[in-house]
């Protein structure tokens, strides 16, 4: 006797069979597609071979592009040396490898721009640690009491604006000429950035935690310790970036204006400027820069320890 399959159990064997067939299809078309030309985030448990590699090509993308730039400078100061200037005037701007030879090179010459920089890096550091606290303090304050940001405000952007050249006699009449000038000069060029960047750093704090602060009852202190110097860190530490470079143009700038005491690199470059020594002219320069440079790099680092990697500026 022949067995005929009904309409109904035919139906629920089409029905089964997409079912089985679904989630193939589903898979097919939902594959993501690999974009060859993003670079992808290396996870954690990649293989170390793959790993070594991704850190090898990121070194490789941090450092070319500056070595290339710097090629490309030098090949322009040699140009500007031999092609622009003549033999009479190429004083004024020595080749690089003379600079080395005269400014590096000859100990006697190197020895007297090591402690001209140790001498300003001294006035730099001391002056700049001056201007963090009276900062960090006047910011401190006026983010507490609005009359007193409306207060001194005016008179630190007045401060600011102040030329250093007019107000010379006046330092020099107060502090004499010598290392104490030196550190008001620095003070002065560098504080205004730290009051800023701590300011705004203090008063970014979201206003929803501020509000939960307010629910549990927390104190001035409380709040100030616990939700605004964290929110402000990363101002702060722009601004302290900032004023690292600005501390160190002002006890070079100082070393112009006050030259008693013991020789600062900025003595030095007046003094090779008036004699027209190109080679070790260029060669403070260089070592000025340097330092910059060097303070500068100091405070990122600090940033980054302190900070860590919680904050958004500090994510790639």
């Amino acid at each position: 006797m022949t067995m005929q399959a009904s309409p109904e159990s035919e139906t629920r064997e089409s029905e089964t069979s997409t079912l089985v067939e679904a989630p193939e299809e589903a898979a097919d078309t939902t594959a993501p597609e690999v974009d060859q030309g993003m670079p992808a985030v290396v996870p954690d448990d990649a293989p170390k071979a793959y790993r070594l590699k991704s850190r090898q090509r990121e070194a490789v993308e941090t450092i070319l592009p500056p070595l290339a730039l710097g090629a490309a400078l030098i090949g322009l100061w040699y140009y500007i040396a031999y092609g622009v200037l003549d033999e009479t005037r190429r004083f004024l701007m020595r080749p690089p490898h003379q600079v080395l030879e005269v400014g590096f090179l000859d100990s006697e010459n190197i020895s007297d721009q090591l402690n001209a920089l140790w001498s300003s890096t001294q006035v730099a550091l001391i002056g700049l640690l001056i201007a963090i606290c009276i900062g960090i303090f006047l910011a401190t304050v006026m983010s507490q009491a609005k009359i007193v940001e409306r207060a001194v405000f005016p008179f630190m952007v007045t401060l600011q604006a102040i030329p250093i050249l007019a107000i010379v006699p006046l330092i020099g009449f107060w502090w004499g000429y010598g290392r104490t000038s030196r550190l008001v000069v620095c003070v002065i060029i560098s504080l205004f950035p730290i009051i800023v960047n701590t300011l705004f750093g203090l008063l970014s704090a979201e206003r929803a935690m501020h509000d939960l602060f307010t629910l549990h009852r927390a104190n001035r202190l409380t709040r100030l310790r616990k939700l605004m110097f964290p929110a402000a860190l990363p101002a702060v530490f722009a601004g302290l970036r900032i004023s690292a470079g600005l501390s160190v143009i002002g006890a070079i700038v100082g070393d112009f204006f006050f030259g008693r005491g013991e020789a600062g690199i900025g003595q030095l470059l007046r003094r090779y400027a008036n004699n027209l020594n190109g080679e070790e002219l260029l060669a403070s320069v260089i070592l000025s820069s340097a330092l910059g440079i060097v303070v500068f790099w100091v405070f990122g680092w600090l940033q980054t320890l302190i900070i860590g990697k919680w904050h958004d500026s500090r994510q790639v």
